[in-house]
């Protein structure tokens, strides 16, 4: 590394915290702290305690009124929380001098632009997702299709804000290009990291071993968009001939909306549901012979799935969010929404334990020598470098 840059990363979301936006923005920060680079991180007022933060930490006001964790808008979010991360970057900004603001996510973005009213800082916005495909699983006050299109228009328009985008996939950066407003040399791919050696734990360390017994798991929150009823659908499909499937649930989510489902088909005694923090996810995936992502469609690349493969686990995931995989390589990838292709895929690799090592043991490596996060760090320092020339 030839420059150290002073780095103003705004984070509106909890932090840290156990999910795919907050936890990239924690590792990346931390893996730009730990090569030398000043990263002061402006964060919502929730968030875990992590002994292992790099960085500096700022939080907004307290708002007990928002105790809301979960992924989505609100518009409580927008009128208070957005509005109080703009404020408190500014006054960062003006006491400190910065080298670039790293702003996550749409509202960051705008928080971001607001702070830095007078233009005086590049600002880099990442980019985790699009709101045509998102917004339409949270529930505003608003039909579908007006979120859509109002998706579409902020997608189209706020990109042009800032001076590079980071976008976490090739889908992303092609649609961000498609909707006209931004030319190649704007974009960058930079996809996230993991730490593989937290996950490389073997069988008999797990946290639940039980003879004769296969397990199917899933991990992570149970909003709308992960496809947990397509998952309880073609588990009860794979339920209805294997005596010894279970599925567990790895969450910090309730399960409450799914119970009636999981009761209708006939499967509530075979689920799972364990409620765990994050540093308890390696021990789950240890002790499972599949691990599952029922997410149809995903343009950004679920953090779930990045744990999975350095955990050496053999995946069944939709195509839609099959991000880094490839078909019998390092997954099984079936058509979006297929359930019985999804419930045939979980049987073929509990009946195959062969193809579920060599699986595995594709996607670790994959992970192990490409998906390291000092070398995210360095492909964002040198977008840094590109707009400070």
């Amino acid at each position: 590394m030839t420059r150290r840059y002073s780095i103003a990363m705004l984070a509106a979301c909890p932090l840290p915290y156990p999910r795919g936006t907050p936890i990239r923005i924690h590792r990346l920060a931390n893996a730009l702290a730990q090569r030398g680079n000043d990263v002061h991180v402006i964060a919502y007022h929730l968030g875990l305690h992590d002994d292992d933060t790099q960085y500096h930490l700022h939080r907004i006001p307290n708002v007990p009124t928002y105790r809301k964790v979960t992924p989505g808008p609100t518009y409580q979010k927008l009128l208070v929380l957005d509005p109080l991360l703009a404020l408190r970057s500014r006054g960062l900004m003006r006491r400190t001098p910065f080298d670039v603001v790293h702003a996550h996510h749409y509202e960051g973005l705008l928080a971001a632009r607001v702070a830095n009213v007078r233009g005086g800082l590049p600002i880099v916005f990442d980019v985790h997702t699009l709101l045509e495909a998102e917004l339409p699983f949270y529930h505003l006050g608003l039909f579908p299709r007006a979120k859509r299109r109002l998706g579409r228009m902020l997608d189209k328009r706020l990109p042009t804000y800032a001076d590079h985008v980071i976008a976490v996939t090739d889908t992303i950066r092609n649609k961000l290009l498609e909707l006209g407003r931004l030319e190649p040399r704007d974009i960058s791919v930079i996809g996230s990291g993991v730490d593989w050696e937290q996950f490389a734990l073997p069988r008999e360390h797990s946290v639940d071993l039980r003879p004769g017994i296969k397990t199917a798991v899933f991990t992570g929150n149970l909003a709308a968009y992960q496809g947990i009823d397509l998952m309880l659908r073609a588990f009860a499909r794979l339920a209805s001939i294997r005596e010894d499937m279970r599925l567990r649930i790895v969450t910090e989510s309730s399960f409450e909306p799914y119970d009636p489902l999981s009761k209708e088909l006939r499967i509530a005694d075979r689920v799972d549901v364990v409620h765990a923090p994050f540093s308890d996810v390696p021990g789950h995936l240890a002790a499972s012979d599949v691990a599952l992502n029922p997410r149809v469609q995903c343009d950004g690349l679920p953090q779930k799935l990045l744990n999975y493969m350095a955990a050496a686990k053999p995946i069944v995931s939709f195509a839609g969010s099959a991000k880094l995989l490839v078909h019998e390589h390092n997954a099984l990838i079936v058509p979006d929404a297929d359930i019985a292709a999804f419930a045939h895929a979980m049987n073929r690799l509990c009946d195959d334990p062969g193809l579920a090592q060599r699986l595995g043991d594709s996607a670790r490596e994959l992970v192990r020598t490409t998906l390291s996060w000092d070398a995210i760090a360095q492909m964002v320092e040198s977008t840094y470098a590109g707009l400070r020339a």
